[in-house]
Formats: structure tokens, sequence, C-alpha cells
């Protein structure tokens, strides 16, 4: 870390792997928008994804009835007393809707969260190993790659039962193994660099040199990839429940909404319209964000 000596603070951080979003000078801290929330599509993406999760969250506090109450004739449209009409039971679509994204959102952001945990510990263990563990975690990841996402999920909640539970732990065998697989060649192209190998000479242990070293300079290629998979696990998570799989009736979820309400979609189409969008529009504001923020790469880049 010797060539770091008499550097100014800015370019420590960039080496470091941070961005110019978060500089210190001193003891003072100066932040910044990020530069991908300073771009059309990133401000339109974040905006849609508020939306989203803002219905998500705020809309069971909100929701006229209950979930189960039966209120109006099965398959009607909409009117005065419900705006998005009624199932195929006779309940308040609007009620259902408001109620059915919590358990989306749940079923998506907590298996990427241990999707990301594991994929990254395997990756860099994989990639900063120098024996047989690297060879042999790579195997076992592979037997997850070749396998059929839907095939091992639907395998899966055969065997074990449906559940949500259950449906995320299938989510996170399905996703994780190509984080820790792009893990693994970020970990390898950091590895050679002479910060990681004065490291390694200073004699720091593994953990530290991923801790300190290796994540901080790998964030970009995970962040990147975080969008894509985002949208992976709502994807499969709307499909197993579209399947009937997933959440069992009477609770809500936009997907299991789709699967209820889609023999009444000449009758009422909001009923199946409407949680079909709110799931597009949530993987889509991911992927925008996703997609800014790459692009913000390629201009910070070139900046420098």
């Amino acid at each position: 870390m010797n060539n770091l000596a008499g550097a100014k603070p800015k370019d420590i951080a960039r080496r470091r792997g941070q961005t110019d979003d978060l500089v210190f000078y001193g003891s003072s801290v100066r932040l910044h928008w990020p530069r991908f929330l300073r771009t059309l599509q990133g401000i339109a993406g974040l905006v849609v994804l508020v939306f989203v999760v803002g219905v998500a969250l705020i809309g069971p506090l909100v929701a006229p009835h209950s979930l189960s109450a039966i209120v109006g004739l099965p398959g009607n449209g909409p009117g005065p007393a419900a705006p998005l009409g009624y199932d195929f039971l006779g309940r308040d679509v609007l009620s259902r809707v408001l109620d059915g994204g919590r358990p989306v959102l749940v079923l998506s952001t907590v298996p990427i969260a241990f999707t990301y945990l594991i994929g990254i510990t395997v990756g860099m263990v994989a990639g900063l190993s120098r024996s047989l563990v690297d060879p042999v975690l790579m195997r076992v990841v592979d037997v997850f790659i070749v396998f059929p996402p839907l095939l091992l999920l639907l395998l899966l909640i055969v065997g074990a039962g449906t559940g949500a539970g259950v449906l995320m732990v299938g989510l996170v065998l399905v996703l994780f193994p190509g984080v820790a697989r792009l893990v693994r060649t970020a970990t390898l192209e950091a590895s050679t660099t002479g910060y990681v190998e004065a490291a390694v000479a200073r004699g720091e242990s593994m953990f530290s040199l991923m801790r300190r070293e290796i994540l901080p300079n790998i964030t970009a290629p995970i962040l990147a990839d975080l969008g894509v998979r985002f949208s992976a696990a709502v994807i499969f998570a709307a499909g197993v429940n579209f399947l009937g799989l997933g959440s069992s009736p009477p609770a809500a979820n936009w997907g299991l909404m789709i699967s209820e309400n889609r023999e009444i979609i000449n009758t009422n189409p909001w009923s199946v319209v409407v949680p079909a969008l709110l799931l597009a529009m949530l993987t889509i504001s991911v992927n925008m964000l996703g997609d800014a923020y790459v692009r913000s790469l390629g201009r910070s880049s070139a900046s420098r």
C-alpha cells in the first residue's frame, strides 16, 4: 500500500473502489446524489419503484374491505363501490390488490438478500483460494446452474410442500449460482492488483482480504447484476403463484390474483390487468435503475 503514500484522499478512494458520491476530506464528508440518479432513466425508475413499494407497504392500511369479504357479484366490473370491480368470488379487487403487494416484496427481497450473501461468500472464497476448494465449490455451483430453474422450484415445492419459506429457499437455490460465478470472476481479476498482493504479503487473513480489499472493489458488477436477479426473483415467484404452488387462498398475491381471475377476464379485465401491471412496473423499475447505474459507470470512467 506504499504506492498510495502522498496520494490525494480522492485518489485513494478511487483506488479502493469507492465513487465520487462519498468523498472524504479530512473530518468532513460531502454527499452527492449517485450519478445514475441524475439521469432521466434513473429518476423515472426510482419514481416508479417508490410508487409500487408504497402501494405494497401502505396498501393494507387503506384497503376498504378485508381479503375474504364477499361484497359483490362475482366478475362484475368497476362501479362506485368497487373502482376495480369484483373478483371471481365477488371480493373487492382493489382491496386484494392493495393487500397483495407485501407478499411479492417479501418473496423477492428476502431470497435476494440470502442469494447475494451466499453467492458473494462462495464466489470470493473460490476466487481467492489457490487449492482444491475452488474447483469443488464451482462444481457444486455448476450442478445448480445446469438444472432447469423452474423444474428445480417445482421439485422442491412438490417434495417439501407449498409455502413462503419453501418458495424462498427454492429461489435462493435457483439464483445464487449466477452470483457466485460473477463474484468469482470479479475476485480473480481483483486479486491480481497490487494492493491485494501487498495485503497477502503482509499476511492478512482471507476474511480480512475479502472484507477490506476485494469486496469494496467488486461492488460495481454486483450492483449492476442486482436488477437482473431481482427481476428474476419477482418473475419466478409470480410464476409459481400463478401455478397455485405459492401463496394459498384466501391470501392475496399479485401473481395468484392473475391465476384466480383469468376465467373472468372478459367480464372484469381489471382483476387481471392491474396486478399484472404492478408486477411489470416493479420489474421494469428495478431494471431501469440497474441499467442507469451501468451507464453511469461508463460516464464515470470516461470523466477520469
